[in-house]
């Protein structure tokens, strides 16, 4: 088992991207599976080939359609995760929580009777992050949308938000749910909207504290001018790091800016978005001229802000950093530059409309070119879920995969830095990574790890699952070894950990 794992290892690590290795290179059913989903499960071939790749993809295009997994509608009608508001969740998982849970007196307090014993501030905050994290997988696991279940993992990363700042631990949910996957497949500001005004986003990237210097609310921890939402905005949610703006239209930005932030309570009552805890506060804000990438903003207050992002959305800059993002993500980790310009000019005409560009980007030639086809290499998230899905387990809990992906430098909801994750094979193919990888995969095949109730698979089903694709170096060295560590080496072969 020792020197075929190896084999394997050196296999990866050396096999050509986008190699023409496989039986049938032009398999267009899986190379669609593999795309827009998280990877095939038994089953799901012979569902394609029944009602065809067209209808499929208009199926995935329009989510709304599809009726979503109980096991996916049960998990999030219970958990406070989902159900509740911003600051419902500050009010039950954050200091006033904490503050209560430390009372000798308390007697009855429904996050004491939610939590176990140990209620610290820090264990409330835990609770509601492990709700989110198991949800994300669940759903990566079992719902029947997936192209909306992958897209939102593609946005969050692309309005990354860490949770291990703050507040954002209990806020994390409430973002990825109301901010990002409602908006996956739908127009692009409408998205920028939602994450510009969630305070997981303004606390993040500290526009909560961006001020007017010498206005009257800029005080404290509002004293000054913050420009690290401003500049996080350009750079890489809208116009891209060669965009064409400079520091100054960072400045006037931030200005604009100023004053969006946290909602508070005062002696009249609660101050702000009751729903998503968001409130403008103008006594902070900066009410001058702004110059906006040679545009004149007018001080107006909030009304700013929308100005804003219209000069940001319309630019030119924002529709080619945007769709050469999603080429790389579902064509090649360099995408051609033709279909760039393609998708961009859609991009524009569609006023941003995701599922527009979506449509135009699987119905090109280059989505279906052989050199195209297996030439991405996956990253821990895609490749836990996509083994989970092969194997068709259902866990009943999870901690083991979240403990995998922290083994594999990919923590979910914990990337520091705001441009998330990658999707690019040099930000994941190392030795180590691929011996981690590979040991998980025995782990998972041979019935090691207690949560998946699973004891062996058998090869030849997975095989097929998997559509039977492999290289004839991969075949030979799989066929040479015993029976039961064959499904073990498929799903840790070359062949499974690109897509």
């Amino acid at each position: 088992m020792k020197n075929s794992l190896t084999f394997l290892i050196a296999l990866i690590l050396v096999l050509p991207v986008g190699a023409t290795t496989t039986v049938n290179p032009n398999e267009q059913n899986l190379h669609i599976l593999n795309r827009l989903t998280f990877g095939p499960r038994p089953g799901d071939l012979e569902s394609l080939k029944k009602i065809g790749v067209e209808a499929y993809l208009q199926q995935q295009l329009h989510p709304e359609n599809l009726a979503e997994a109980e096991s996916v509608v049960a998990f999030t009608r219970r958990s406070d995760a989902y159900r509740m508001t911003v600051p419902q969740l500050f009010q039950e998982y954050g200091p006033p929580a904490a503050k209560l849970a430390r009372r000798k007196t308390m007697q009855t307090t429904i996050v004491y009777d939610r939590r176990s014993n140990n209620n610290s501030k820090k264990n409330f905050q835990d609770a509601i992050q492990n709700d989110v994290t198991e949800g994300k997988i669940l759903r990566a696991l079992a719902s029947p949308k997936q192209l909306q279940e992958v897209m939102t993992d593609f946005w969050f990363n692309h309005f990354n938000v860490c949770a291990n700042k703050g507040f954002d631990k209990i806020w994390i949910g409430s973002y990825e749910e109301g901010a990002i996957r409602p908006h996956a497949l739908g127009k692009f500001r409408d998205l920028v909207e939602a994450t510009c005004h969630h305070p997981a986003m303004l606390y993040y990237l500290d526009n909560w504290q961006n001020s007017a210097p010498g206005a009257k609310g800029s005080k404290g921890q509002f004293a000054g001018l913050n420009e690290n939402y401003a500049r996080e905005l350009m750079e890489l949610h809208t116009l891209g790091v060669d965009g064409g703006y400079t520091q100054k239209d960072v400045t006037e930005l931030a200005r604009v800016l100023t004053g969006l932030g946290l909602a508070k309570s005062d002696k009249s009552g609660f101050v702000g978005d009751t729903k998503t805890g968001c409130y403008f506060d103008a006594t902070r804000h900066d009410f001058g001229v702004k110059h906006l990438l040679g545009h004149t903003i007018n001080g107006s207050g909030e009304g700013e802000i929308e100005e804003a992002l219209t000069i940001l959305l319309r630019h030119p800059s924002t529709a080619h950093h945007i769709c050469y993002q999603l080429a790389q993500y579902f064509i090649s980790d360099v995408p051609p530059k033709a279909l760039v310009d393609k998708l961009a000019a859609v991009f524009t005409s569609s006023d941003g409309d995701t599922k527009a560009v979506l449509n135009v980007l699987f119905h090109s030639p280059e989505f279906y070119q052989t050199a195209n086809e297996e030439n991405k290499f996956k990253s821990p998230f895609r490749y836990v879920i996509s083994t989970l899905r092969a194997a068709d387990a259902r866990p009943g809990r999870y901690e083991f995969v979240n403990k995998f992906l922290k083994s594999q430098g990919m923590p979910l909801y914990e990337c520091l830095t705001p441009d998330g994750y990658k999707n690019t094979r040099d930000a994941w193919c190392n030795p180590d990574t691929l011996l981690k990888r590979i040991n998980f995969a025995t782990s998972v095949a041979t019935g090691e790890i207690p949560e998946v109730p699973l004891y062996a698979i058998e090869y030849r089903r997975l095989g097929a699952t998997l559509g039977g694709i492999f290289s004839a170096r991969t075949v030979k060295v799989i066929m040479k070894s015993p029976d039961q560590i064959r499904s073990a080496l498929i799903l840790g072969s070359p062949d499974f950990m690109k897509y």
